[in-house]
């Protein structure tokens, strides 16, 4: 499947694995540890993202692959939501919102990047 052979190799699902890290670290906080379900649901968030990227390309073809990456998109953007939402309740500083901002573009961008190769390689490899 588009010469990668373990899913680790593809920098959308690295660039994932590193918000995912990013996430875990803020949610050790004090501030995230007492607000249970908001926490739980940033975590998944967090996680969807490398997780999809990974179910997706054990998956049959291209077509389904890049299926699986645009739920990790929509998942990469929830977690921009809720860092905003953090910062509205003063759990990160507006500097690590710029901080974690980047992170998330970053992820988007080579996502992107990813659905697009998978789209425009679909007739051959569905």
């Amino acid at each position: 499947m588009s010469g990668w052979k373990d899913f680790r190799e593809i920098v959308a699902w690295q660039r994932a694995r590193a918000l995912k890290l990013r996430v875990d670290e803020l949610l050790k906080r004090q501030g995230f540890q007492r607000n249970f379900k908001y926490r739980d649901q940033l975590s998944d968030a967090a996680r969807s993202a490398p997780r999809n990227i990974a179910e997706g390309f054990g998956r049959n073809g291209n077509k389904e692959f890049a299926r699986f990456a645009r739920i990790a998109k929509g998942s990469e953007l929830e977690v921009l939501n809720h860092l905003i939402d953090a910062h509205d309740q003063g759990f990160i500083t507006d500097d690590e919102l710029r901080e974690l901002e980047g992170v998330v573009q970053a992820a988007l961008a080579a996502l992107v990047g990813l659905i697009r190769h998978l789209e425009n390689h679909q007739a051959s490899k569905s």
